[in-house]
């Protein structure tokens, strides 16, 4: 017993079926993903309109499942559509079929023009797609595709799913797809046929079918009606060459001698090629029925002429080379590089040895000479300009970039004033332009670039133009080194800049525009000093104050026009003594000479305290009815100092040492001394107006409202004003305290220069003169922006498309949000190129379309309107509706297109001599002649499409009748059949 029991002892390795599978993980994570997007049950929504798969929104959802190791996306694809109310309907949608199965007979929305391809194919407003990951393998092996689908089926049982759930197998690029849809008691399988070759039995009508009704192998004699949709699609290629309006640009009359500035201040503008490549023309047969009509490999009666519906797409050529696209992107180009004007030059202007320097030299020297022109005429960068020439032509070397009657042109157009019979006043174009106040010109605002009438933005489209045509970057870099001369020249003999407006640097605009504004001040300072002492040579007693420096106004009242002191007998020291020093920056005495010379007699008897006895200078004109407090002598306002004007650069330099003081008691009280320079000089002036004044009296004119007037009754009972200083003045160590206290009584004139332009106009200069061509294009960028925004808009408003109008809205709106900001990201600025382009394409297209439609020549407005509309859709829509087909009047245009593109393919002669479309429509003949040369009017349609439909019961007579489809396209080198088949599996 013992031996028979030892074999029971041995252990046994057991499976536990319980375990699920790699498979059954799947089906379960493919029904949490159904369950989660709530796609569970029937669920109807409303009738499908008219074109709502095309006009509708889609949206999609996706998750990632595994099989085992292999990557599943799992993507929902959606129309937006209101459902149906679930509460009335419970008893319809017990017995109802799924919403799928419904649309599969839905004829509103055939071939969809923009929508996925399985609504192209089956009609559908919603589906699920299961396909492989992005980075995974293609589902090839027919074990694999049946396990999918099986997994699908019973993933779909099993939670109650009424949409349809597809697989997609084989290669990516030939979507194939497979899948299925359950309802109560009824299943539809999608199927798919997908051959290089088509059999020459399935290319018409009745081969097609022939396979349609072996497929449904309905039981039923006779068959139900099958309803058909027919589409051919027609391809129109050999027509861009005959109706294409755009003209290359003329460069040759750049370099002529008309250009003058009209010419350089334009922007080239559309595209060098047609920017439509094809016109695709599909006549369709909607809602016909079998036996109606005949198709076979014998004779056809699907003549295009007699499609009850046409409609029309274009086909936009791949990246179309456009003008002012390229323009400006290589332009942007020239922001990337890094060399210096002199590396690109080879040498410096002013660097050569010997003859060159002597030359050069003997150049700058003829401004001195008598001139037989005006002065105003002359100018360093043509005079240097000559000498290099002579330079050249001594030494052998190669000529310059620059063309010199191209240099020469560019020169007369940013520089008009040198031309003139008048004298060189620079006075800005910007002051007097009756369209300074419009939209167009105020972008400058938002695109922080310079106003469309300045020097600065006709120097950008110059450098564009240089660039582009002549040059390249060696041009930019010859074209800058003349216009830094030219700056250097205006600076030396005080000729004011033109095209800038007057005043301090404007802030809004680029920050090389500010610079010149800066440089355009020095000078006006500088002339106005250099006239004040013309004026004081020539006549001591009538002594006028230099320019605008007065911040109240630049004349000085007639006490103080002679620089005599009476009680001294002294005379003052003239204007022509106080020169320039190029180690200080001043254009007076010392504060300690200047005291002295007042107050030496009066120093015997207290200095200082003695001031109200000094002779009052420096006055405007009086303060109103005001009079000082402590004298009652009446309140002057005085002449001032006009704050220094600065640039963004400059603030935010000062800013930074301001900063940098930190925020102690000690940092604190250098950074009031040192913002209160203005104040100071203001101070000094209003002492020596006001001989004998108070800070009262100073703050009731500089700043009323930190002195408080109250009514109050004396001791005699009257009532009488008593004012004090306002609290923030009463505070200790107050700077406007200690800022009177340190204050002399100097007049404007006689002060240290709040101002020092020569220091500041040495700084522009020098500026200017070590940017390199990569700094300039980055600094005029905005400002070429700006240019090719406006020409858009320009060429826009001859079109009246009213997407361009929305496109441009978005292009100022980002361009305002990326160029506010210093240095601006590379890939944001070519995003605004891009969109620029694209504008520029689109209304090339829209030019183009309306030449070959002849929207121009049309008699009748009413047409002329309907052409202009139809031209517009095609551009905003995927595809259009031809009004009237064949026999409409864009109908007949496109036929004719079409007529004309054939004989060209039989004779180039004979197309050569055609006439326009609009010519031969008169031409054309009758109906019936059009019917009978139709064949040859068209070539063989480059894709042929149908869909047929029918209503039969399957398996068996006895089952319930379902829907069933089939979408077949045939093109030149592809053949796909798409099948729906619906069956009862209530009752097999």
């Amino acid at each position: 017993m013992a031996g028979d029991s030892e074999p029971e002892s041995e252990v046994f390795e057991l499976t536990d079926f319980t375990t699920a599978s790699e498979w059954e993980r799947f089906i379960s994570r493919v029904e949490e993903v159904l369950n989660d997007w709530k796609l569970i049950g029937n669920s109807l929504g409303k009738p499908l309109e008219k074109g709502i798969y095309t006009s509708g929104t889609w949206e999609e959802k996706s998750d990632e499942i595994l099989f085992a190791d292999f990557k599943f996306s799992i993507t929902h694809h959606y129309l937006v559509q209101e459902s149906t109310d679930k509460e009335g309907n419970d008893e319809m949608l017990e017995d109802a079929i799924p919403q799928s199965m419904q649309d599969l007979l839905c004829m509103n929305n055939d071939f969809p023009p923009r929508a996925h391809c399985l609504v192209r194919w089956y009609g559908l407003r919603e589906f699920v797609v299961i396909a492989p990951a992005a980075n995974s393998d293609a589902v090839l092996s027919e074990s694999k595709c049946n396990l999918l689908l099986s997994s699908v089926s019973i993933a779909l049982g099993n939670t109650g799913c009424q949409v349809p759930l597809f697989v997609q197998i084989h290669h990516k690029w030939r979507r194939m797809y497979v899948g299925e849809c359950q309802g109560p008691g009824v299943r539809t399988d999608f199927e798919m046929v997908h051959l290089r070759k088509v059999p020459n039995q399935y290319t018409h009508l009745s081969g097609l079918l022939d396979i349609f009704k072996s497929k449904i192998g309905c039981p039923l004699t006779p068959l139900p009606p099958v309803s058909i949709t027919i589409r051919f699609t027609y391809v129109l290629q050999d027509w861009q060459q005959y109706f294409w309006p755009q003209q290359p640009p003329d460069i040759d009359a750049l370099v002529g001698g008309e250009v003058g500035g009209l010419e350089f201040g334009k922007l080239p503008f559309g595209a060098c090629e047609d920017p439509i490549s094809e016109l695709h023309l599909a006549t369709t047969w909607p809602h016909l029925t079998e036996g109606i009509i005949v198709d076979n490999d014998v004779y056809s009666d699907l003549d295009p002429i007699q499609a009850p519906h046409w409609s029309v797409r274009v086909r936009k050529a791949d990246n179309p080379q456009c003008l002012l696209g390229d323009f400006v992107t290589e332009f942007f180009k020239v922001c990337r590089r890094k060399e210096s004007a002199d590396e690109i030059l080879g040498r410096s202007t002013f660097e050569e040895e010997g003859r060159e320097i002597t030359d050069i030299t003997h150049a700058l020297s003829k401004l001195t000479e008598p001139a037989p022109v005006p002065i105003h005429k002359l100018s360093v960068s043509n005079m240097v300009h000559t000498a290099k020439k002579k330079i050249r032509k001594h030494r052998g070397i190669e000529e310059s970039p620059l063309n010199n009657d191209v240099l020469n042109t560019i020169l007369l157009y940013l520089f008009p004033d040198a031309a003139s019979e008048k004298p060189l006043d620079g006075t800005s174009s910007a002051d007097n332009n009756p369209s300074s106040e419009s939209e167009e010109y105020n972008l400058y605002n938002q695109f922080k670039s310079a106003p469309s009438d300045s020097l600065t933005y006709k120097l950008a489209l110059c450098l564009c133009m240089i660039n582009f045509y002549h040059g390249g970057l060696k041009g930019v870099a010859h074209l800058w080194q003349e216009f830094v001369l030219e700056m250097r020249f205006r600076w030396e003999n005080n000729f004011l800049i033109p095209g800038l407006a007057s005043g301090p640097p404007d802030l809004r605009c680029c920050l090389l525009h500010q610079k010149l504004q800066m440089l355009n001040c020095c000078i006006e300072r500088k002339k106005a000093r250099d006239e004040g002492r013309k004026t004081s040579t020539s006549n001591n007693v009538t002594n006028t104050y230099p320019g605008d420096a007065g911040k109240h106004g630049d004349q000085l009242g007639p006490d103080n026009l002679k620089d005599v002191d009476k009680e001294k007998g002294e005379v003052g020291k003239s204007w022509d003594s106080w020169s320039d020093s190029e180690e200080e920056f001043f254009e007076c005495l010392s504060d300690t000479e200047e005291l002295k010379g007042n107050g030496q007699e009066s120093g015997k008897k207290g200095g200082l305290k003695e001031m109200a006895n000094l002779k009052p200078e420096g006055r405007l004109h009086q303060h109103g009815k005001l009079t000082l407090l402590h004298n009652g002598e009446p309140l002057y306002i005085p002449v001032t100092q006009e704050p220094a004007p600065m640039t963004e650069d400059l603030l935010e330099e000062q800013s930074e040492v301001l900063a940098k003081l930190g925020t102690s008691a000690e940092g604190a009280h250098l950074r009031a001394r040192m913002q209160s320079a203005c104040l100071l000089s203001d101070m000094e002036s209003f002492k020596a107006a006001n001989p004998g004044c108070s800070l009262e009296d100073f703050v009731r004119w500089y700043s009323p409202r930190d002195y408080i007037e109250e009514e109050v009754i004396d001791e005699k009972g009257n009532t009488v004003l008593k004012g004090e200083l306002s609290a923030r003045m009463k505070i200790p160590s107050n700077m406007w305290v200690e800022a009177w206290e340190t204050a002399k009584p100097i007049p404007a004139r006689r002060q240290r220069r709040l101002f020092d332009d020569t220091r500041e106009a040495e700084k522009v200069l020098h500026y200017l003169a070590i940017q390199k061509p990569a700094d300039l294009a980055r600094h005029l960028l905005p400002c070429v922006i700006h240019a090719a925004v406006l020409k858009v808009k320009e060429e826009e408003n001859l079109e009246n498309i009213s997407s361009v109008k929305k496109i441009i809205k978005q292009i100022i709106s980002h361009s305002s949000k990326v160029l506010h900001f210093p240095n601006p990201e590379d890939k944001k600025l070519e995003e605004i190129i891009h969109q620029i382009t694209n504008v520029e394409a689109l209304i090339a297209r829209a030019r183009s379309l309306k030449a070959k439609f002849g929207t121009e020549k049309c008699e009748q407005e009413e047409e002329k309107e309907d052409l202009e509309r139809f031209v517009n859709c095609l551009l905003e829509q995927p595809e259009v509706v031809v009004a009237g087909a064949g026999r409409g009047h864009a109908g007949r245009i496109i036929h004719k297109l079409f007529v004309n593109a054939q004989r060209l393919t039989e004779s180039s002669d004979e197309a050569a001599t055609m006439s326009p479309p609009e010519e031969e429509l008169k031409r054309m003949g009758s109906l019936e002649e059009r019917r009978q040369n139709s064949v040859s009017d068209f070539p063989p349609p480059a894709g042929r499409e149908l869909i047929l439909r029918t209503t039969v019961p399957r398996p068996a007579p006895y089952s319930r009748a379902l829907p069933q489809r089939m979408y077949s396209v045939l093109t030149k080198e592809d053949f796909r059949l798409a099948g729906a088949f619906s069956s009862d599996t209530s009752f097999f």
